[in-house]
C-alpha cells in the first residue's frame, strides 16, 4: 500500500489535532483553510485532562503541560462575590492525573502547525463539496480538485460538508444566549482566581492563561442577532456593580483606553439534534461540524480534540477506511451526544431569571459537596485515548 492521502477541511483546533495525527502516523495530509492567516481567535481555551491525555497521545504533551495549571480554587460565585463552590486543584489533579491548562487559542494553533511539515496547511482555500467515488474521494476546492483516500470535515458549525451529507438535518438552533471574550493583559493586577459567577440570566468568567493574559467571557440571555451599540457600555451596565475583580477587568476593556482590547460578541448556537452518525463512507465529521455545542462545560474544543486523536488511530491502523470511519462514529458518536446535552442543561440553569428560581439553584449548587461535584465529571474528564493495541473491530 502506498502513501495514503488524507484532506482536512478547516484548519482550526480539531482540524490541525487530526493533521498532526495522522501525519505522525505516516499519512500524507492536506489542510485546506478558508481564511487566509492562521490564526487562533482572540479568546482562551481550557485544555481539560481528557483534552491534554489525547494530545500527549500524538507527542504534544510536554509542550502543552509546561504551564502553570489554573490556580488556586475554580468555582462557582454569585454576583456579591460569595462562593457557591469551588474545587481545590490539587483535588482535580489527584483524582484526574492532570490540571487542567487555560492557554490562548493562537499558542495552541501555533504548537499544532509547527508539529506538521511546512506543505501541508494550504491558506486560501475552502472545501466546497464532496463526490464520494468509493476507493477515493474527489475534494471540491476553491484551488481545484483534490483525490484522497479520506477527508476529515473540521470545518465548523456552519459546516459545508455536513450540509451536502446530511441534508436532510435541521442544522442549528439559537441557544437563547449571546457571549462576549476578550483576553486581557494582566500587568498590575493581583493574582486571579478561576471561576465563573452566575447572577440573573447572566454570566461573568475570569480565566488566568498560562502566559499571564487573563481570559474573560460573560453571557446574557439574548434573541438571535440581537447587537449592543457598543460593547463595552453594556457589560459594564449588566456587570459593573459585581464583586472585585470584575469592575477592574472591565475598565480594562474600555475602548478609550491607549492600547484597547478587542471584544468579541456572538450568539451561541448549537445542532438542533444529533446527527445519525459522524461520518460517510469516506468523510468523517469533527468538533463542531459533527456536534457543535454550547460552552456551558468548556468541552467544545477539548471533544473536536478527543474526535481529531480517535480518527487519526483507527484511520492508521486500517486497511478499510469506510469501517474505520464507522468505528469512529461509534466511539464518539454516544459520548458527544451526551456531553452536547449535559451542556445544554447546564445553560438552561444558568439562563434562570426569576428571583425565586435563583435562590433554590444556588442552594442546591452551595448544598452539593465537593467530591459529589467532582464524581459528576468522572465520565468527561477520566476519557482515556484509544491504546495502540485496540483494533477498529474491538472499538465499540
Amino acid at each position: 500500500m502506498g502513501v495514503r492521502h488524507a484532506v482536512v477541511a478547516g484548519g482550526g483546533i480539531g482540524g490541525l489535532t487530526a493533521a498532526v495525527g495522522l501525519s505522525r502516523r505516516g499519512w500524507r495530509v492536506t489542510v485546506c483553510e478558508r481564511a487566509s492567516v492562521l490564526a487562533g481567535i482572540g479568546a482562551g481555551i481550557v485544555l481539560a485532562p481528557n483534552a491534554l491525555r489525547a494530545l500527549d497521545s500524538i507527542g504534544l504533551g510536554p509542550g502543552l503541560c509546561a504551564g502553570d495549571a489554573l490556580p488556586g480554587q475554580v468555582g462557582l460565585r454569585t454576583p456579591d462575590g460569595t462562593w457557591l463552590s469551588r474545587s481545590d486543584d490539587g483535588a482535580v489533579a489527584a483524582r484526574y492525573g492532570l490540571s487542567p491548562q487555560a492557554v490562548h487559542r493562537g499558542f495552541l494553533i501555533d504548537t499544532l502547525v509547527a508539529a506538521l511539515p511546512a506543505d501541508v496547511v494550504r491558506l486560501g482555500v475552502s472545501v466546497t463539496g464532496v463526490e464520494d467515488v468509493g476507493d477515493t474521494v474527489t475534494v471540491r476546492t476553491s484551488a481545484g480538485d483534490l483525490r484522497a483516500d479520506v477527508v476529515l470535515a473540521a470545518d465548523g458549525m456552519r459546516s459545508v460538508l455536513r450540509g451536502q451529507l446530511f441534508p436532510a438535518h435541521r442544522g442549528l438552533r439559537h441557544a437563547g444566549e449571546a457571549g462576549w471574550r476578550a483576553v486581557l493583559p494582566g500587568t498590575g493586577l493581583p493574582a486571579q482566581q478561576a471561576a465563573e459567577t452566575w447572577g440573573r440570566g447572566e454570566r461573568f468568567g475570569v480565566v488566568p492563561l498560562t502566559d499571564g493574559r487573563i481570559y474573560v467571557y460573560a453571557t446574557a440571555v439574548s434573541v438571535p442577532g440581537a447587537r449592543p451599540a457598543d460593547h463595552h457600555e453594556e457589560l459594564t451596565r449588566r456587570f459593573g456593580a459585581w464583586h472585585d475583580p470584575i469592575p477592574a477587568l472591565l475598565d480594562r476593556l474600555n475602548q478609550r483606553n491607549p492600547a484597547p482590547v478587542a471584544i468579541l460578541h456572538h450568539d451561541f448556537h448549537e445542532l438542533a439534534a444529533p446527527l445519525p452518525r459522524m461520518h460517510a463512507g469516506r468523510v468523517a465529521l469533527l468538533g463542531d461540524a459533527a456536534h457543535a455545542m454550547t460552552p456551558n462545560m468548556g468541552q467544545g474544543g477539548c471533544q473536536a480534540i478527543e474526535d481529531a486523536v480517535v480518527a487519526a488511530h483507527l484511520l492508521a491502523q486500517a486497511d478499510d477506511v469506510p469501517a474505520a470511519l464507522a468505528a469512529y462514529t461509534r466511539v464518539r458518536h454516544t459520548r458527544t451526544t451526551r456531553i452536547s446535552r449535559r451542556s445544554r442543561r447546564i445553560g438552561e440553569l444558568a439562563r434562570l431569571s426569576h428571583p425565586l428560581a435563583v435562590s433554590i439553584r444556588n442552594l442546591a449548587v452551595r448544598a452539593t459537596p465537593q467530591t459529589l461535584s467532582l464524581r459528576a465529571l468522572d465520565t468527561v474528564l477520566d476519557w482515556q485515548p484509544p491504546s495502540a493495541t485496540v483494533s477498529v473491530t474491538e472499538q465499540r
